[in-house]
């Protein structure tokens, strides 16, 4: 695993290639999902970080979300400050309070 700076756009430069992604879907314990990070503008980093996430752990829980967060950087103290500012930091920092964890798909651009 890569060890995380105090800078999201530096972790961004050690976090693979999203280029040939189109999505990634978070999936609750019911199949069900209930969020999907697509490959377009201002989404991005998230899908990059969530990409990640997804290739790490293959699970988002706890230990994934945490570890989310530190990739996240100064923007997770601002998720925390602001809720609802940035929802993909919002949802690591539910399921490391407890929530339910989620199963990562990521899809591949057709």
């Amino acid at each position: 695993m890569i060890k995380p700076t105090a800078s999201f756009k530096d972790n961004l430069a050690l976090l693979p290639s999203i280029e040939t992604l189109a999505r990634i879907d978070l999936i609750d314990q019911n199949d069900n999902v209930v969020a999907s990070i697509e490959n377009q503008p201002g989404k991005q980093g998230s899908l990059a970080v969530y990409q990640y996430l997804a290739g790490q752990f293959g699970t988002l829980d706890a230990e994934a979300a945490a570890y989310g967060m530190t990739l996240f950087a100064e923007h997770t103290a601002d998720a925390e400050n602001r809720p609802g500012a940035h929802p993909n930091i919002d949802r690591l920092l539910d399921i490391q309070r407890g929530a339910a964890s989620l199963r990562l798909k990521v899809t591949k651009a057709a």
